[in-house]
């Protein structure tokens, strides 16, 4: 078997069976098509520990994302699990439909430090909430976006999709997520009640709950907010609050899982709030609640 007709065969698997966005598609193409031709793979019997272990150490030399203004780093050991991960599910499908052998257990991946979390205080986010002029529609959909975003720990992607005919009348709400995986995600009566006081604002016929008012704007799809200027108007916002660290969307869903693990919620109950398919995932909270009640401990429990 050619690897460009396993690695075909495969990609449809993840699209139909298993459900997987096209992002992840192209991804997971990407990934292998660099060991293929890296390693000049052709068959899926040409994959080897030894071909494997060359192109784990030509990944290590790959020069990884440059800052502005700075010279390129070695490409992150967690970027490489990304290829490793990929290569890794594909075995398992060969495997499965018989077209290999490989001891799919022998790739390993590689160790990485915890991962850091950038995180805003309850203040920090209020001082946010305060900055949007609600007197004006745009401000009204930026503290609504705020809002909704803090209640529901959802992604930017999740944000940007929701349409205007959105069912508000309870706290529940339905999210088709990453994977297109469906979810139930909760509204605080605040973020109710800003969505219903946009919503009257609202003049228009567009599908989008959230659209770009600055402009002539004709199509559904034209007038939608796009992730990105959703996350320039965050970052306005922070400024305009005096936060000099960086504050985007994903910063606020961390603050959103951080301040339920804080007040006590369970980890599998954040898990299924966050949409993440992996325990693992959601784990990298449990880094924060666990200096968070040391730092309780060690400030109330004195002799």
């Amino acid at each position: 078997m050619s690897t460009e007709s396993a690695l075909h065969e495969f990609l449809t698997h993840l699209e139909i069976e298993r459900g997987r966005s096209l992002l992840t598609l192209r991804n997971y193409s990407h990934y292998l098509e660099t060991y293929f031709r890296a390693q000049h793979v052709k068959q899926v019997s040409d994959i080897s520990e030894s071909n494997i272990r060359q192109f784990r150490v030509w990944l290590n030399r790959q020069p990884g994302a440059k800052a502005k203004g700075q010279k390129p780093t070695d490409m992150k050991k967690r970027t490489q699990n990304y290829y490793l991960i990929a290569l890794r599910s594909f075995l398992k499908y060969c495997v499965k439909r018989g077209w290999t052998q490989f001891p799919v257990d022998s790739i390993e991946l590689a160790k990485v430090g915890d991962r850091h979390i950038d995180l805003i205080t309850m203040d920090e986010l209020n001082r946010i909430l305060e900055q949007p002029n609600i007197t004006t529609r745009i401000g009204l959909r930026d503290r609504t976006i705020l809002e909704l975003l803090f209640s529901t720990g959802l992604r930017i992607s999740e944000l940007v999709s929701l349409n205007s005919d959105i069912d508000i009348s309870g706290p529940e709400l339905t999210i088709r997520g990453k994977g297109d995986k469906v979810r139930l995600v909760f509204l605080s009566p605040e973020a109710r009640d800003w969505v219903k006081r946009y919503l009257m604002k609202r003049a228009d016929i567009h599908t989008a709950l959230f659209i770009d008012d600055r402009s002539a704007k004709t199509t559904d799809r034209d007038a939608r907010l796009t992730p990105r200027s959703i996350e320039r108007s965050i970052r306005h916002y922070a400024t305009a609050a005096g936060i000099s660290k960086k504050v985007t969307p994903h910063v606020i869903r961390h603050s959103f899982a951080t301040n339920l693990l804080q007040n006590g919620a369970d980890l599998r109950s954040v898990q299924t709030l966050l949409g993440h398919s992996h325990i693992g995932t959601t784990q990298i909270y449990t880094h924060i609640s666990d200096k968070h009640l040391r730092e309780a401990y060690e400030r109330f429990h004195k002799k």
